[in-house]
């Protein structure tokens, strides 16, 4: 969906777009909040949009969009993952049942961190519901977590884009390079605590 499809369905169906362009951008990664939020913000100058009501819609579509992932999580199921283990691939991919059991009980352990902080980084704000419903997260937790976290992050592209007035696109470009930005070091720090995690491992063996 490009940006110009974006701006014409916000700018046609106002908060009922919002909610379904974000709930879309949560199970579809590629959709930019980013366009959709600092857009909606310029909107509330120059038609009957308000900051609030376009902040509550945005959060709404957040949560139902977190809700699908989560559900879609719940139905891989810790129980199929060992399944999966057992299997020729699984084999292939040198997984272990101590990963599936150690992966999980991190998220139950940090979960909570997870979920807030992942809010506001591309992609893994999307993404972080599924591992949400497989460690079989308490339900209405995530969705309190996912409920503040998209809250916050709604609020400061809206009102940017509102303060911004007809240089929202410059404020956008901001967003998206600091964005990409941020999303380039917790990549880093991933891959850096997967390499540190088998090194120890290999010396310990």
């Amino acid at each position: 969906m490009n940006t110009q499809t974006i701006m014409t369905l916000i700018d046609q169906y106002g908060y009922l777009a919002i909610v379904l362009l974000i709930a879309l951008e949560n199970v579809f990664p590629p959709i930019p909040s980013e366009v959709i939020l600092t857009f909606t913000g310029f909107l509330t100058l120059t038609t009957n949009l308000t900051v609030w009501g376009s902040i509550l819609a945005a959060t709404l579509g957040s949560i139902l969009g977190a809700i699908v992932l989560y559900g879609i999580g719940r139905l891989v199921s810790v129980e199929r993952l060992s399944r999966f283990v057992n299997t020729r691939t699984g084999r292939l991919l040198r997984l272990k049942q101590t990963d599936i059991e150690r992966a999980g009980n991190f998220f139950n352990q940090r979960g909570s961190i997870a979920i807030f902080y992942g809010r506001f980084v591309p992609v893994v704000r999307s993404l972080i519901s599924v591992p949400a419903g497989m460690a079989e997260y308490p339900l209405w937790s995530f969705i309190g977590l996912s409920t503040l976290g998209t809250l916050i992050w709604n609020t400061v592209l809206i009102n940017a884009g509102c303060l911004a007035g007809a240089h929202w696109k410059a404020v956008l470009s901001w967003f998206e390079e600091a964005s990409m930005m941020v999303l380039l070091v917790v990549t880093v720090v991933i891959v850096l605590s997967i390499a540190i995690h088998y090194y120890r491992k290999r010396s310990r063996s």
